[in-house]
């Protein structure tokens, strides 16, 4: 029970003031008039205002509340690093049992997990919503149990009470980390692209070496080892080898002593691109199709197009004599025989043999196939004929056989089941719903794989490996109708640009391929297949244990499926003959970037409130108490501000001027100033 005196002014208080000061001067008036009642007239006044400042005696029944301690325990993934967590254990069984001694005070212990994907530890995140459930004007303290390494320090947080950090690790902790500094997301096929990675020994390390090994692979492959100096960073060039994702791991031996080698790991991501794509376009005649070709090559700002046209045939005589010809000499020979591996894709529009290409330099392109260059034939009648590309030292790579047989009618180009399923013709827009063409070249025994057919199913589009490079034979000069929009058109240029980036060897368009992409550790794996089925892929995590993952169809050719890892690391993915390499999660992850224990980033908050920091390699420190305001830490102790909270559970309020009271005093001391005065 608590009593004390309260105010309830029966007007607003300016204006009891007011009145207050009016009646100060009337009694200094009389005072200077020298009237004899004065004091009795302000012993009057004094009562009037005093009823109206209305006074009242409150009596309270009150119940006191408990304090309360925020006991927050992080339980991140650098917390499990050496010894911690048993410091952690330890401390917090410690200060439960101090804190269940004290009188009148509650616990509440709080766990902080790793923070969703990447966000490391969210120590002042939990404290916050943990105070959202409590009191603030119960807090009494918050002990944190951390190595400090917090990620969530610059949140910006209120807090009622002492911060105070119980520091686990130890001043002997070292660990040797591997960063990359910067790493592109592209990279030019076989231009040199240089990396930036440090390493560094972190805390005390004991070996004091100043080289460290450094072991570099590249898509899971066998890794290179090489020394490198620590403390420095360390500009390294690499060289992607093909086009697509390229998987480069950088990872340092674990050595004695050392926290962890989970920091030792960088796993890098790039894709391989061309710089710029360099074309051969013969072309043996001028023709309408031509210049679809051209316009197509000539639209990519990456590609350099060579372009070979015969404006004047051997046969056409007009009688001008050459030496008037304004036309420059093409230069053949250093083409075809010095440069031609410089090219990327060699196409011979409706070209026939003339004698302007020696035999000897269509070798060379046969050999430039086989060697991994790749060659597109668009076929006219002249294919047919006698001067046929076939019937050259070229035809020994071409993909079908032609029968001296043209088709001059209409037919619809029709995409084949086996070409449904090939990334070049698989889903082409407008779903079979094109305009005709309007002749076809006769061709038999297809080697490779027929994508489209035209008249009774005759062969139309086929595509084949030679050794190393890539050839194909389009049966018709007459694809350039569906991009003058006979009939309604078709796909002609996704078609060509499918073609071409196919026969260049572009990855998104290999037939044969298991790719994946990640999202957190979420691994989507698909599938490209031109058969009927796929066995089930085999996943290999980081260490080693292997999982089958059946992949369901997802459309023609196409399987996928999904696989969760269950940590971070590089994977090995197996499928038949085709294999694939991935990297979930960060390389480093947040957690393990920084591993020596340290009170830097918990320093700002906790003197904020005069808290401290206790290392617990020195032992669990006391807890006093301390008044609001004072220093809350000391040599081998902590303070906790007890708040005195309470609860007021009745309240009573008696009057202390009833109004009979106001009236008779008043009145007696008035008339009491008058008689005095009167009697004068």
């Amino acid at each position: 029970m608590t009593s004390t005196i309260v105010f309830d002014p029966l007007i607003p208080l300016p204006l009891l003031l007011v009145v207050a000061i009016i009646a100060l001067i009337a009694l200094i008036l009389a005072v200077l008039r020298g009237l004899n009642g004065w004091a009795l007239r302000g012993l009057a006044a004094a009562v009037v205002l005093g009823a109206l400042a209305g006074p009242s005696y409150q009596q309270e029944d009150r119940a006191p509340l408990t304090d309360i301690v925020l006991l927050v325990e992080d339980a991140s993934a650098s917390q499990l690093l050496g010894n911690r967590q048993s410091q952690t254990d330890d401390a917090a069984t410690a200060l439960a049992a101090q804190i269940a001694a004290r009188p009148n005070t509650e616990l509440r212990r709080i766990t902080v997990p790793d923070g969703a994907g990447d966000a490391g530890t969210e120590l002042l995140s939990a404290i916050s919503t943990a105070l959202a459930e409590e009191p603030r004007a119960r807090i009494a303290g918050i002990l944190a149990i951390s190595d400090g390494r917090v990620h969530d320090a610059d949140l910006p947080l209120d807090l009622p009470a002492p911060l105070h950090l119980l520091q686990t690790g130890e001043a002997t902790d070292w660990d040797r980390r591997l960063s990359v500094r910067n790493a592109p997301a592209f990279a030019i096929i076989g231009e040199p692209v240089v990396l930036t990675l440090r390493i560094d020994d972190l805390g005390a390390p004991q070996n004091g070496n100043a080289l460290a090994p450094l072991e570099i692979s590249i898509d899971g492959e066998p890794p290179q080892t090489f020394r490198v100096p620590i403390g420095q960073d360390i500009d390294l060039p690499v060289t992607l080898p093909h086009g697509g994702r390229n998987v480069i791991q950088f990872s340092v031996p674990e050595a004695e002593g050392e926290l962890t080698d989970r920091n030792n790991t960088a796993l890098i991501q790039m894709n391989g691109v061309r710089d710029r794509l360099s074309v051969l376009l013969v072309s043996g005649e001028p023709h309408p199709g031509g210049r679809t070709w051209r316009n197509l090559l000539k639209s990519d700002s990456s590609v350099d197009l060579v372009h070979f046209t015969i404006l004047r045939p051997p046969e056409k005589q007009d009688g001008v004599p050459v030496n008037e010809l304004s036309l420059i000499a093409f230069p053949t020979r250093e083409l075809f025989m010095e440069k031609i591996q410089d090219f990327d894709l060699i196409i011979f529009d409706r070209y026939k043999r003339r004698g302007l290409l020696p035999a000897l330099y269509l070798e060379n392109v046969a050999e430039y196939v086989r060697k991994g260059g790749a060659v597109l034939v668009a076929a006219g009648p002249d294919f047919a004929s006698a001067d046929s590309l076939y019937r050259s030292p070229l035809g020994a790579v071409l993909p079908a056989t032609p029968t001296a047989r043209v088709f001059d009618e209409p037919f619809l180009p029709h995409v084949t089941d086996l070409g449904q399923r090939h990334p070049v013709t698989a889903g082409l827009p407008g779903n079979g719903d094109w305009g005709r063409w309007l002749r076809q070249i006769d061709v038999v025994d297809p080697q490779g794989d027929v994508v489209m057919d035209g008249i009774d199913g005759r062969p139309l589009l086929v595509l084949n490996r030679v050794q190393e490079g890539r050839v194909a034979l389009m049966a018709s000069d007459h694809a350039w109708l569906w991009n003058r929009g006979y009939e309604g058109g078709g796909p002609q240029l996704e078609l060509l640009r499918r073609l071409a980036h196919w026969m260049m060897k572009e990855p998104e368009l290999e037939e044969e391929a298991l790719t994946a992409s990640a999202e957190g550790q979420t691994m989507r794996i698909l599938r490209r297949t031109l058969g009927e089925s796929v066995p089930s892929v085999t996943v290999t995590a980081p260490d080693g244990s292997t999982q089958e993952i059946t992949l369901s169809e997802a459309g023609p050719g196409a399987y996928e499926g999904v696989y969760q890892g269950a940590e971070i690391g590089l994977y090995r993915l197996k499928n038949g003959d085709q294999s694939a390499v991935i990297g979930l999660g960060p390389a480093a992850p947040r957690e393990f970037i920084e591993t020596i224990a340290s009170d830097g980033a918990l320093r700002p908050v906790i003197d904020g409130l005069r808290g401290g920091v206790a290392v617990l390699e020195d032992g669990v420190p006391r807890l006093r108490d301390v008044r609001v305001g004072r220093p809350a830490a000391g040599r081998g102790w902590l303070g906790l501000t007890p708040r005195d909270a309470y609860e007021t559970r009745d309240v009573r309020q008696t009057p202390m001027l009833p109004p009979w009271l106001v009236l008779v005093l008043a009145a007696m001391f008035i008339t009491a100033a008058w008689l005095r005065e009167g009697r004068r």
